[in-house]
């Protein structure tokens, strides 16, 4: 009777495991298409809506200044709304964003449910990882890889799908078909949240050094900024770029389809390696896939019709890696968890406010060049730079530089 009861609460426990990590894999399918069906599709709304370059940009650009907004303000935005009704929230606004891009293309709905659709995509970013910690405990490691995944799977899929979409029913509907999955998991995450469960634990004031106040936080921002510029450009300007090249909107779309594979495989294999280190010196892990960014854009610049899938696969590779590297950079710094998630929020916060102009300034480049070939030059500078700046994240300092003592040079 005893050993039925153990078996019996052990695969409780495991169903208990896969039903949330299919929970975090609903939540991160969808943070992307907001930013990524549109992509593809560009031209044609640019032709509907009269919307310039840089306009059509802050479709991009509105989405990633609310997750900055949101990351700096994460710990008081939970303890005001709670885990429960602040991702139900969420995902009503991504549905509602969605369907009205569907029943209204004008540019101003574009704009405005870019805004309401960030803000969604914000909140859960901001409350998934306290989720992930709380529910997983130890595997929240194997947890947070699934859900990074997950995120970038959703914006391959919505570039990959839209535009056959576009096909069946016109532009708007591969833009906001998107509001169905959407639904799909708000249903499912208000079924679950109904269940009884542990009471979430309060915000708390914390003690320690304020990130704000100390020059190693403004560098892991701008460094977390830089290193991840790319993403939100590419997934704005790369289907353009290669329909402007001659390639056809599904092919485009199917570029950054083929990108998130490589976008995936980084972003689960990097933080294994990492995990496996014996030490906290991730510099040659950053070189990398800075690398391996720099290698993509150059062969963008120079033969972006030869090799085309093989510039984008080493570009997403550098992204996909330097998104998940970047955050244990930073909880690396700090011994305390809750210290460290901190300042991982405030640079977040700020990087990606760094990462919505991104896109907003390769579209202005475009408007005065004439093509993207100098947004591309700007993003490898970026990344040739931050190779030079990772020389100066070496562990045995972060005691100092925590404590407000300066950096050595």
């Amino acid at each position: 009777m005893t050993a039925r009861s153990g078996t019996s609460r052990q695969d409780s426990t495991t169903w208990q495991f896969i039903g949330g990590l299919a929970l975090l894999v609903a939540l991160g399918l969808n943070l992307r298409p907001l930013l990524a069906a549109a992509s593809p599709l560009m031209e044609e709304i640019r032709v509907a809506t009269g919307l310039s370059y840089t306009v059509l940009a802050w479709l991009t650009t509105l989405p990633f200044l609310c997750m900055g907004a949101v990351a700096l303000a994460s710990g008081r935005l939970q303890a005001w709304l709670g885990e429960q009704r602040g991702i139900s929230l969420a995902l009503v606004a991504i549905a509602v964003a969605c369907a009205l891009r569907q029943v209204d293309g004008s540019g101003a709905t574009l704009l405005a449910t870019a805004l309401l659709g960030g803000a969604g995509i914000a909140l859960i970013q901001a409350l998934v990882p306290g989720l992930a910690k709380r529910r997983f405990g130890r595997r929240m490691p194997l947890a947070m890889g699934v859900y990074s995944a997950a995120l970038m799977s959703g914006g391959g899929l919505a570039a990959w799908a839209s535009p056959w979409l576009a096909r069946l029913g016109g532009w708007q509907l591969g833009v906001g078909l998107w509001w169905v999955p959407a639904l799909i998991t708000l249903l499912a995450w208000v079924w679950l949240s109904r269940r009884p469960r542990a009471p979430e634990p309060a915000w708390v004031a914390l003690a320690g050094p304020r990130p704000w106040r100390l020059p190693r936080a403004w560098l892991l921002a701008l460094y977390f900024g830089v290193i991840n510029a790319g993403y939100s450009s590419v997934v704005t300007w790369l289907p353009v770029y290669y329909r402007e090249l001659g390639w056809s909107a599904s092919s485009s779309g199917l570029l950054l389809a083929w990108m998130t594979i490589f976008q995936v495989l980084a972003a689960l294999s990097m933080p294994a390696l990492a995990q496996r280190q014996s030490h906290a010196d991730r510099r040659w892990l950053l070189a990398v896939s800075l690398l391996a960014q720099l290698t993509g854009y150059l062969g963008l610049i120079l033969l972006p019709g030869q090799g085309a899938l093989v510039w984008v696969a080493i570009a997403g590779f550098g992204l996909g890696a330097c998104f998940s590297l970047g955050l244990i950079l930073a909880l690396d710094h700090l011994p305390d968890p809750r210290a460290a998630g901190r300042l991982a929020a405030f640079m977040q916060g700020f990087g990606f406010m760094l990462n919505a102009l991104s896109p907003w300034i390769s579209g202005a480049l475009r408007e005065a060049t004439g093509g993207f070939l100098a947004a591309w030059v700007l993003l490898a500078l970026g990344v040739a730079a931050m190779l030079l700046v990772t020389l100066r994240f070496a562990p045995r300092d972060y005691p100092l530089v925590m404590a407000g003592v300066a950096e050595r040079a």
